[in-house]
């Protein structure tokens, strides 16, 4: 019997796997597809996974193939959302396609233990009170599988949501956008996005010679499925919007996608979880979608190898969906109100437009506030507690520690909760084991706080002010029992 099975081997499922082999759960994860898909429907690595990837130790691999944006778009406007004032150690967002991401990671979960099997489609599941039988079809034909637990990153189309007879409500499509991986034999210096009352376009440089054009049109604002597009078709809308289709030719992949945008009605049904595109469907606005779902893993993971090893507090696997699945409601609200920017073609819809370009321009406390948000820097999970420090649930940054070379990232390496003594002067020992150094540098929110519980996905579990040592070592004892058995 397999301790968890993970459905699909792209990002979301590559990196959960991994965080479960950092928990100590064995697991394998099954992959439809023979090999790795060549097309990237993401370009764009934020913040926020940047962190992630930071205190597992790898990010430096991916920021070495990337290209550091210190601005994002927002529904395409034309003034872009500054993340230089964000205070993480990655105030930018990462252009990076996806097939070198899905790479990376592959690579990571193996080495960390994960069986990858390509080539095994999941066809069905049923669940009962000891584990999940899982239908594949493989290269020797027809088997069926037993885990404790399974997860479903299989995409949008999920087979395990599906068959776990999880609702996926939501609504259908309204406006289609189009995008294109082509040569340009005219590209722009430099990323460009045009929009206007014909429709709007972003231009990308990709590796090995091409750019991606993104992009959508009044033609395209409606319910039903426009026809393929050819590039003739494509380079007149380009030429429409911009003024030159910027001589593509050559294209490598043409796509078509819509706004129909779900969220699952449960992250959990038993000992079957949804994380990624499996849990929410949107218009991939922003490219926030593979961000969120790798969130996703990193939420769900220890919480499940917890589970897995029978040390996790109750309740705690059932939190997934309490804190994650607002998370993605946030998100579908903000593809939403992107989708509708960017559809907005008639005068009025390109005067709000303008508004708001102007506000991202003109108003600081704006930009930064969309700026938290779609690097998810700013997500916060809520405490049960209502006697807990207000810091409790939010995402900790990179903390400095005076008298040490070490930052915080570097202390979540192992996957484990980090309990942090931050008391100028030595006391009394907390009594269980701990890193012991005051913070460096300025951090007015933490000037109160004298020791802290962060989780392995780096959220705060708990934070303790208490002023005298025999009282702050018991409430570190008690908030680091409440948290692990």
């Amino acid at each position: 019997m397999e301790q968890v099975i993970v459905v699909g081997a792209g990002p979301v499922g590559l990196w959960l796997a991994a965080e479960l082999r950092l928990g100590g759960v064995p697991v394998t994860v099954l992959e439809a597809r023979t090999e790795r898909d060549p097309h990237s429907k993401a370009l764009t690595v934020h913040p926020r996974t940047l962190e992630v990837l930071a205190f597992r130790g790898i990010v430096d691999r991916f920021v070495a193939d990337g290209r550091p944006l210190p601005d994002g778009h927002f529904a395409l406007l034309d003034d872009r959302v500054d993340f230089r004032s964000l205070d993480t150690p990655f105030p930018f967002t990462l252009a990076l396609a996806q097939a070198r991401t899905e790479e990376l990671l592959e690579e990571h979960a193996v080495a960390a233990g994960a069986r990858v099997l390509r080539g095994h489609r999941v066809t069905g599941i049923a669940q009962d009170a000891d584990g999940v039988d899982v239908q594949v079809a493989g290269p020797d034909g027809e088997e069926r599988l037993r885990a404790a637990y399974v997860v479903g990153c299989d995409g949008t189309r999920s087979t395990v949501r599906a068959a776990a007879g999880i609702d996926f409500p939501g609504t259908g499509t309204t406006t289609w956008g189009w995008l294109c991986d082509a040569v340009l034999d005219e590209p722009p210096a430099r990323p460009l996005n045009v929009s206007g009352p014909n429709g709007g376009v972003m231009v990308l440089p990709l590796p090995g010679g091409v750019h991606r054009l993104l992009g959508g049109d009044p033609d395209y604002v409606r319910a039903e499925r426009p026809e393929d597009l050819t590039i003739e078709a494509l380079r007149a809308k380009v030429a429409r919007i911009a003024g030159t289709d910027f001589g593509m030719r050559d294209p490598r992949w043409i796509s078509v996608f819509g706004n129909a945008t779900h969220q699952a009605a449960r992250y959990r049904s038993g000992r079957v979880l949804l994380a990624g595109d499996a849990a929410h469907m949107h218009f991939p606005a922003g490219g926030a979608g593979l961000n969120v779902g790798i969130q996703d893993a990193t939420n769900l993971g220890w919480k499940l190898a917890a589970e897995v090893a029978g040390t996790a507090p109750e309740g705690l696997l059932n939190s997934y969906h309490a804190e994650r699945h607002p998370v993605g409601a946030d998100l579908l609200l903000i593809t939403r109100a992107q989708t509708a920017l960017v559809s907005a073609y008639t005068p009025e819809g390109q005067a709000l437009r303008t508004l708001l370009s102007e506000l991202i321009a003109d108003v600081p406390e704006f930009s930064d506030n969309l700026a938290g948000r779609l690097s998810a820097l700013a997500v916060a999970y809520p405490s049960a507690d209502p006697e807990a420090h207000p810091l409790t649930g939010r995402r900790v940054p990179d903390l400095a520690f005076a008298g040490s070379d070490r930052t915080l990232f570097e202390l979540l390496r192992d996957g484990r909760h980090v309990l942090l003594d931050l008391r100028e002067e030595p006391g009394e020992p907390l009594g269980i084991p701990c890193h012991a150094a005051a913070l460096a540098g300025s951090r007015p929110e933490w000037s109160t706080v004298r020791a802290a519980l962060v989780r392995p996905d780096g959220h705060l579990a708990w934070a303790g002010e208490e002023k005298a040592d025999d009282a702050l070592g018991a409430a570190a004892r008690q908030a680091v029992a409440a948290t692990l058995r």
